[in-house]
Formats: C-alpha cells, structure tokens, sequence
C-alpha cells in the first residue's frame, strides 16, 4: 500500500467523458484498480468510483504534466491511462514523463496524425490505399487525378469520420477539401490545416479493439460497422458477434501487430479500422484508445470481456488474458433526422425484442445538422441482442422504427 492506504497505488485516469458513453468503464476500471481521476471540473457521479480527484485544465498538458509530478509526491502512481482521442497524446506524455508504460509519443502521433500513420505503414510494406498530402484544392484535384477516382478526401487528426467525404469527381473534390480543412480547424491544432487525399477502399469495414503490451498485440472483439449519409461517412451502426471469425484471423492478426509495430505503439488499448477488400485487409487508420459509439460495451455484452480491465492492465504494463463469458451478437443503431433539425422531443422506446437499452442523444431545443453543416446529429440509439448478426439487425431495424422523434425544420445557409 501507498502512504494513503491506496491497494498497489493509483491508476492516474485523465478525463472521463459523458456518464452515458463512459460510466461502465469507469466502473470496470475501479473494479480493476484503485482510480485517480484528472478532471477539469469537480466530479459528480463519477466519485463513487474514486479513490481521489485533481481538478485541472486536461487541454493544459504543461498543467497535466505538473498535477501529475504533484500526485506522485503524495500517492505511488502505477500507470496513466484515457479513452478520451482528445487527451491521448497529454496521456502518453504524462507516461514517458513517470518513467510508466504508455504508447509512447512517437506510438501515440502514429495514432493521432492520419499522414504520419499513412507514411510509416506504407515504409512497413503494410498495405495502404495511395494517397497524397494536400494544402490547397488545386493540389487536392491533382491528387486525385494522379490517385484515381472515386477518391476520399479527410483531415489529418480528426475522429468520427467527421469531415470525412467521398468525391466522385473533379467537382467534388474541391468542396471535399474545404469541407476537410474546414473540420481540420476545430481539431488539435498540431493537426489543422490540409488534408489527405485518398485511394476508395470498396468493401465492408471492420474494427478492432485490442491490447498492446510491449509489442503483444491481444485483439478482444471486431466490430462490423454500418456507414451512411454518403457521400459522408458517418457511422449510423455497429454490430460484435463473439464468434466472428476474424477474431482468430491469422492474416488479419499478423497485419495488425506488424502496423502496431511500425507506428512504435507500446503499451495501452487501439481501435483500429481495416477495410476488407478485394486485395486483401487494409488498415483505414489506428486509434490510441478504446473504440467510440459504445462499441466496446458492445464487445462487453457480446463476450463478457471487460475493455476497461484490459485498459487497466495495459497501463500497468501487464498482459491480459481474454476468455469469453458471453456469446452472442450484440448490435447499436443510431437515429438521425431526415433533415437539419430543432429538436422538440426524443422518446425511446422501454421494450423490444433483443432490447438491451435506448437512451435519447438530444436534448428539447437541440438543433441538429447534417453534414457537412454539421455532424454526429444523432437523436437516439438502441442497442440489440441476437442469436446472429442478421437477427440482430433486424432486431435493430424494428426498435429503431419504435423511436419517436419530434422535430421542425431548421433552415441553414448551404456555405458559399
């Protein structure tokens, strides 16, 4: 014990997120291993789960960095973990700092920075779809030229797909490049400005949440996404089935551990993408966290496996073993509205065949905008149990049908 009393120390926790999108793991991680959380306001419901708090500006990492330096001098700090994209690089840097298992710097920007991660897969011999770095529209269309159309045009550090368009021709991709730097602007500011044109993958996308110890890569579920609103990319659905065979892939399972090995990713928890083409697996781009959309309480309740336990240990330095305790599909569905929107109300419905939980995503009052005025305009979501994917679906299909969305018109000016 520390001189506090605190079992084996503390795991430092920076930021924590939404209760609705991240209280389990919260949940699982105290469960795990006594927590510390960085927070940049007083805790709330997040203070059952604490074995103590700092409040500090977490977008401040010289101030991350000194609360850090400061919690040691009091408790013994055991690793440094967050799910937050925004916070992945103070986390990791807050790592090295303590001399405690993390990504790495270097590991952590082959996550955030798109064109980086491109670069050195690419140097890897890991296969890639062509790409091209652009700062202007005219070196965006001679990109696209050179690459081939149809082409995806995207910042180079956002998540979420947001800003993220598919252009099918020489007109198209000069409003896709705006739209992309324009998203870029209200990222990380290393990370703002240009954009990345690329090759279009044809094929179903897939991610993959795993844990990363000291080169070990310990993949826990694949995800099969749903994409719509094209020609952006938003992410209206997932679905995790505990005996997707990918799971065991050697092929797919050999690539990823040569990409984490390339992008020098150390210790912690990655969402990768890989679009699974006709050519063989791709990887889209690797993230340094734990998945978004719920995606990992996805894998939760499809497997029984605990995405925050295996964080945990990550951040310990610690291998995680795996073992199924569920089996079964479970899916997520997200509602959007047929157009830019107010919000006047959100009803989920209470039962549903397969129904696991509907909760509303908009508040009364909320104004909702497609892209590209706007994105992720999600009113609601229903998450679904099945024996397999397809009952799954359509389990999906019938509670999403069973949301009552009230709405009126919001009428935003198309940019210029």
């Amino acid at each position: 014990m520390d001189e506090n009393g605190a079992k084996d120390g503390v795991i430092l926790l920076i930021g924590c997120g939404l209760r609705k999108y991240r209280e389990y793991l919260l949940a699982g991680a105290a469960a795990t291993h006594p927590v510390w959380l960085f927070t940049s306001t007083e805790p709330d419901w997040q203070s059952p789960y604490l074995t103590g708090h700092t409040v500090v500006d977490v977008t401040d990492r010289e101030a991350v960095l000194r609360a850090a330096r400061e919690l040691t001098a009091s408790h013994t700090v055991r690793g440094v973990l967050s799910w937050d994209e925004t916070l992945i690089v103070t986390t990791a840097h807050v790592a090295d700092a303590l001399g405690l298992p993390g990504a790495g710097p270097d590991g952590v920007e082959g996550c955030r920075d798109k064109f980086r991660s491109r670069r050195l897969l690419t140097e890897a011999g890991i296969d890639q779809p062509r790409y091209a770095w652009v700062d202007t529209a005219e070196e965006a269309l001679a990109a696209a030229e050179e690459i081939g159309y149809p082409v995806v045009v995207k910042p180079r550090g956002m998540g979420a797909s947001i800003g993220v368009v598919l252009a099918a021709d020489a007109a198209e991709v000069a409003e896709a490049f705006r739209t992309a730097e324009e998203a870029s602007r209200i990222g990380a500011v290393p990370y703002r400005g240009g954009a990345l044109v690329e090759e279009y993958l044809e094929g179903p996308e897939i991610s993959i949440d795993a844990a990363v110890v000291n080169g070990g890569y310990h993949p826990m579920f694949v995800a099969r996404k749903q994409v719509g609103l094209f020609p952006y990319f938003e992410e209206i659905g997932h679905h995790v089935a505990a005996d997707d065979p990918l799971r065991t892939d050697p092929v797919l399972l050999d690539m990823l551990r040569a990409a984490h090995h390339a992008i020098g990713y150390g210790f912690g928890i990655t969402h990768t993408e890989v679009k699974l083409t006709a050519r063989g697996p791709v990887v889209v781009e690797i993230n340094g966290r734990l998945g978004g959309d719920l995606i990992p309480r996805l894998g939760q309740l499809a497997t029984g496996i605990d995405p925050a336990e295996a964080a945990v240990l990550a951040a310990l330095g610690e291998h995680p073993e795996f073992s199924d305790t569920e089996h079964r599909t479970v899916g997520i569905r997200f509602g959007y509205p047929p157009e830019d929107c107010r919000v006047r109300s959100v009803t989920p419905p209470s039962t549903a065949e397969g129904l696991l939980a509907a909760e509303a995503m908009a508040e009364p009052g909320t104004e909702l905008r497609l892209p590209p005025n706007g994105y992720i305009a999600r009113h609601a979501y229903v998450i679904c149990a099945g024996a397999d994917p397809e009952e799954t679906a359509g389990r999906l299909d019938a509670a999403a049908d069973l949301v009552e969305l009230d709405w009126e018109p919001l009428h935003v000016p198309v940019p210029a």
